[in-house]
């Protein structure tokens, strides 16, 4: 049977990395060094950063060092009421210094799309193509009370452009500006992360960018606090704030309880207990994360 267009993206993109970051391609280019500890390098967010699963964090995606260039992929799927989300995507990490990213989302609006006149199982769209550049500090070494600090850019193009504009959206692209405070106090087995976000996003930017009544950058936070349990496993919280800027529907804050597992040093598993709220009218969005990240 054939693969759906989405999963096809993700297995070639998850086969893809497996072949570059193979013992023999590792061992041709010595770039692949595959030095950080695990989990450092954080885990995959909706939007394809690195971070946690809601918030971005000032960490660089894949494995390497300071000398070293890192890839990573990943899938994730989201179970709610009423909806269904799935992302996938592959980013770049550049002498820890660099991350380049791209993911692809998609929201299943399965029966709720015949009542908002969409059409049942119309997926909404959206394009995230980010950089990240670390300015200072480290997320482990060095002054415990300096953390990585890293700038962001995520600029999003929804496909969906007449159902943005029909909910009031302004606009159906934009791009978010992100600045981000990420250390792990090693002592401790504690990471703490607080982000910055300008942003006109309407529902992450999947139902548009601002309004007809408010379409300037409004100033979200986003925090994380993570504990390690062991080098391998770590459980944590998260709470983003976002816009309201639709006068059809009102937008929640988003939150989770999250656990990773390094499988292996290649192989990281996120599940999540997530609350999203109000989505296009529809209460109590809560339900279930689940990500799997290649990273080498």
């Amino acid at each position: 049977m054939d693969q759906p267009l989405p999963i096809r993206g993700l297995l070639a993109g998850l086969a893809f990395s497996c072949v570059l970051a193979s013992p023999a391609a590792a061992q041709e280019s010595a770039l692949l060094d595959g030095g950080k500890l695990l989990l450092t390098n954080g885990v995959a967010t909706i939007e394809g950063t690195s971070g946690g699963g809601l918030a971005t964090w000032a960490t660089i995606s894949g494995r390497e060092t300071d000398v070293g260039v890192g890839l990573s992929a990943h899938g994730t799927i989201i179970e709610l009421p009423d909806y269904g989300w799935t992302s996938y995507g592959l980013s770049v990490g550049l002498f820890d210094r660099v991350e380049l990213s791209y993911a692809r989302q998609n929201f299943d609006t399965r029966d709720v799309g015949t009542a908002l006149g969409l059409g049942e199982g119309y997926m909404l769209n959206q394009d995230v193509f980010a950089a990240k550049l670390r300015i200072a500090g480290d997320v482990v070494y060095g002054n415990p009370l300096v953390p990585q600090i890293a700038a962001g850019v995520q600029h999003k193009r929804s496909s969906d452009t007449p159902v943005a504009l029909a909910v009031g959206a302004a606009n159906s692209q934009g791009t978010d500006f992100t600045l981000s405070a990420t250390k792990l106090f090693l002592s401790h087995s504690v990471l703490v992360n607080t982000t910055a976000r300008l942003t006109k996003a309407n529902q992450g930017g999947l139902l548009g960018f601002g309004s007809a009544g408010e379409n300037s950058y409004s100033l979200q936070f986003e925090g994380s606090v993570a504990y390690q349990l062991s080098r391998r496993a770590v459980i944590g919280a998260e709470y983003r704030t976002k816009p309201d800027n639709l006068a059809i529907a009102r937008e929640d804050d988003w939150w989770d309880l999250f656990a990773a597992y390094a499988v292996t040093k290649n192989l990281t598993v996120t599940a999540a207990y997530v609350d999203l709220g109000s989505i296009a009218t529809f209460d109590n969005q809560r339900g279930g994360f689940l990500s799997a990240q290649l990273a080498f």
